[in-house]
């Protein structure tokens, strides 16, 4: 193992060769744009209460279903179970 700054050197080198679209070691993840309007017409919910409902801005939900925008982290993960499952989900919340 080298020296911190080998090492930083050497994850710019491979990110400059990813960009210029040649081959590197490194891990390449890709994260899927999410269709965030059908995973809410599948709750049959309108933007309004859908919005209030998972607690997301009303302004934030019309960017991802734009296109604007994508949900990161936990917005992520629970536009992904609300896709999954909206009607568990919607059970869950009733209960609290």
């Amino acid at each position: 193992m080298g020296t911190l700054f080998e090492s930083i050197r050497q994850g710019l080198n491979e990110a400059i060769q990813h960009t210029k679209g040649e081959p590197v070691d490194a891990v390449v993840h890709r994260v899927e744009p999410l269709d965030v309007k059908a995973i809410r017409l599948k709750t049959g919910m309108t933007q309004q209460s859908f919005a209030a409902r998972f607690g997301v801005s009303l302004g934030t939900l019309r960017h991802w279903e734009r296109g604007d925008r994508q949900p990161h982290g936990p917005a992520r993960v629970l536009m992904k179970v609300i896709d999954a499952d909206p009607q568990a989900v919607l059970a869950a919340l009733s209960k609290g």
